[in-house]
């Protein structure tokens, strides 16, 4: 056993490993602030990735709902889908990598992805301790804001949440240490060039799409040195949108005001470190009916990737019921998908079908079981509802 100067030692040898990667990282992002011009590309590659347990099923259901919305744009060669395999936890495990390396150039080729969910090895399970493939994804292509839109119009909450995405306690994630039996170390990280571009994209969209309201999220209170950066940043963002009002929450607080009804229709848009803006974009998914409706963005310069926010539920598949899996979470990220890449009035569309067939008309229900619908009768369903000629009357006539 080590003695506690060579204990010393090797942690700081540990940190020093750490720390140069972070200040790479940093170099890296000062070097890439152009965003990509999807009009000016001759072919936008969506690639789509199935993942773990549900993600292959409820996945295909959401590319068979994009080609419907964007067949005329496959069919002149704008549009190209790319199906890519192995980003299963089978295949990392075996390589011992969160992402194959293979599987990432696949993913490099893409412009845009849809990706289901995948299994991140826990304590206590069969696979090795790899890191989670949606961390190495985000990290690996620089995607720092994770958006996640919230939206129930019969209670006033209209809601975009603007996480970050590569720092914060996820960053390093699979880098603590173990000192000794007594004691364990984890690391928060959070950078200038970091913490700036998450609250600029958050005050960005407050201010183009009309919202004028960013709330900023954190326990600056407690943890003074990077939650306090974190605020700090966002008080000199403020200064260069000064027709936007803000202000500044802490999460513990925070989590019991989105359920305050006097309160919760007064938050627009909210920029946070990673770790709270997990917590509260599953408690805020709730309103709208659980994180198995919700969708996501991760949004960088040159990639970004769209995701359902729930797990990849193998007890599903182990018992037989994957086909009844509810897939309107990646249906709803393929949404951000299209808005993202241009097509923002069939991304209207399919917002509005979602919500006629999911939270206002229910002609098909899904329940998980053979009670209820699959997810390919629901597909259809939205498809369905797509094609009414009366689609925005009717889901002007629920509000």
């Amino acid at each position: 056993m080590l003695n506690s100067s060579e204990q010393i030692k090797r942690a700081q040898e540990h940190l020093g490993k750490l720390l140069e990667g972070q200040l790479a990282r940093i170099e890296r992002m000062k070097a890439t602030k152009e965003f990509i011009n999807y009009d000016e590309l001759e072919t936008i590659i969506i690639g789509v990735v199935g993942g773990d347990g549900i993600g292959p099923y409820i996945t295909a259901e959401a590319q068979r709902v994009l080609e419907f919305l964007l067949k005329e744009e496959v069919q002149r060669g704008k549009i190209k889908f790319k199906v890519i395999e192995g980003l299963t936890i089978e295949n990392r495990a075996k390589v011992g990598k969160a992402i194959p390396e293979d599987i990432l150039e696949e993913l490099k080729q893409c412009h845009v992805i849809l990706k289901g969910p995948t299994t991140t090895p826990r304590a206590g399970d069969p696979w090795p301790n790899i890191e989670s493939a949606n961390v190495a994804m985000r990290k690996e292509l620089d995607l720092f804001a994770n958006v996640r839109p919230v939206k129930v119009p019969e209670e006033n909450i209209d809601w975009v949440f603007y996480r970050e995405n590569t720092e914060g306690a996820y960053a390093l994630g699979s880098d603590g240490m173990v000192v000794n039996d007594d004691l364990f170390l984890d690391f928060t990280v959070a950078t200038y060039e970091g913490s700036r571009r998450i609250i600029k994209a958050a005050f960005e969209h407050a201010s183009k799409s009309g919202a004028n309201k960013v709330t900023v999220v954190t326990k600056a209170n407690v943890i003074k040195t990077t939650d306090g950066k974190f605020l700090e940043i966002a008080r000199e963002v403020a200064k260069e949108y000064p027709h936007v009002e803000w202000d500044d929450w802490y999460i513990d607080i925070m989590t019991a005001k989105l359920i305050d009804k006097n309160r919760r229709s007064q938050f627009k848009v909210m920029v946070l470190p990673n770790l709270y803006g997990d917590i509260l974009t599953d408690e805020a998914a709730e309103f709208q009916g659980g994180v198995g409706t919700a969708g996501s963005a991760n949004i960088g310069t040159r990639y970004a990737m769209f995701e359902a926010i729930h797990g990849s539920a193998p007890r599903m598949v182990d018992e037989g019921r994957a086909q009844y899996a509810d897939p309107s979470s990646i249906i709803r990220a393929a949404g951000m998908l299209l808005e993202h890449i241009g097509y923002t009035e069939e991304a209207k569309k399919l917002s509005m079908a979602l919500d006629i067939c999911g939270q206002f008309e229910k002609r098909l229900v899904i329940t998980g079981r053979d009670n209820g619908a699959t997810g390919g009768e629901f597909a259809d369903y939205i498809m369905e509802t797509l094609n009414s000629d009366d689609l925005v009357d009717k889901w002007n006539s629920y509000l």
